[in-house]
């Protein structure tokens, strides 16, 4: 890890936190919470890069706390290492069984806390295929899915959706909100794809504000409006009072002109094999960037089918 990475740390005990912080903080930016219940809350807004958490603490214990935390698919990479102070055995299992990565026996060598951080973090890096934004699947995991799409004798539809006018808000609000705004896409995303169409969705993060995700054919288009419906909703509130009231904001675009942008929208194009047939992957991404770039020229949220048979 470096510098600037983040560790949130969490224990009711306030001397374990100064601890934690002065060993951790020399190398690591540190956030701390001191219950479950309070690193959740963190978690709605921040994404550290590991946790350590203690085992047992009012209002949510560690366990409790993991669990929680493993079922959100943006925060299930994040790797925890569990603080017990007992050092019985029934405990570390209990702490691995609920979703811990590692943990470590109170009270603990600072030089050992440090040794475990890394190979907990270097175990993560090397196992993880994600964004490390949203924490999705990545570009590797998102072409072995196309394959496995492309070779099963079943229709299905994969759908490109990327955001309209983003560069614009991220000049003017900074790249904290626009990681905000692009961790919430990924989030509804995931959201509805999983209401819809269950296990078997898939939801992918090409990177920046591209995403990819794939449905049973029959139900996309459906899960596409539902995906506008939400996003148009969400969208007025990633702004301040102001620039809502106005319902624009005034910006360079890529041409490096100054135009009137109004809120962020959501661009989809679908692409499915019951009227092409896909043979390999570059031919998904040929043809949804060719739908995504159609589906922009309407200047609003919308979805777009490439429906000519080939």
């Amino acid at each position: 890890m470096i510098k600037n990475e983040v560790i949130l740390t969490i224990d009711d005990d306030s001397d374990i936190l100064d601890v934690l912080n002065l060993t951790l903080s020399e190398h690591y930016e540190v956030i701390a919470a001191q219950n479950g219940a309070e690193g959740l809350e963190i978690l709605k807004t921040k994404t550290p890069d590991l946790i350590i958490c203690d085992y047992m603490m009012p209002v949510m214990n560690g366990p409790e706390f993991c669990r929680q935390a493993k079922k959100d698919v943006l925060l299930r990479h994040i790797p925890i290492i569990m603080l017990t102070g007992k050092g019985e055995v029934k405990d570390m299992v209990k702490g691995i069984e609920s979703g811990a990565d590692d943990y470590l026996v109170k009270p603990f060598e600072p030089d050992a806390l440090l040794a475990r951080i890394r190979m907990v973090a270097r175990r993560t890096v090397q196992s993880l295929d994600a964004n490390p934004l949203t924490h999705l699947p990545g570009n590797t995991s998102i072409m072995e899915k196309f394959q496995e799409f492309i070779t099963a004798d079943k229709l299905y539809a994969i759908a490109y959706a990327d955001l309209d006018k983003f560069k614009i808000y991220n000049d003017i609000y900074g790249f904290e909100k626009g990681d905000e705004v692009i961790r919430e896409t990924a989030r509804l995303l995931l959201e509805i794809t999983r209401q819809m169409a269950g296990t078997d969705a898939f939801v992918g993060h090409i990177g920046g504000d591209d995403f990819v995700f794939i449905t049973e054919n029959s139900l996309m288009d459906q899960v596409c409006k539902i995906i506008i419906e939400r996003f148009d909703q969400m969208s007025p509130l990633f702004y301040n009072e102001a620039d809502r009231a106005a319902g624009y904001i005034i910006g360079e675009d890529r041409q490096g002109h100054t135009t009137k942008a109004g809120f962020i929208s959501i661009s989809i194009g679908i692409i499915s094999n019951e009227n092409h047939n896909i043979t390999h992957v570059a031919q998904i991404a040929e043809i949804g960037a060719e739908l995504k770039k159609y589906a922009k020229t309407f200047q609003r949220s919308n979805f777009v089918r490439n429906k000519r048979k080939t």
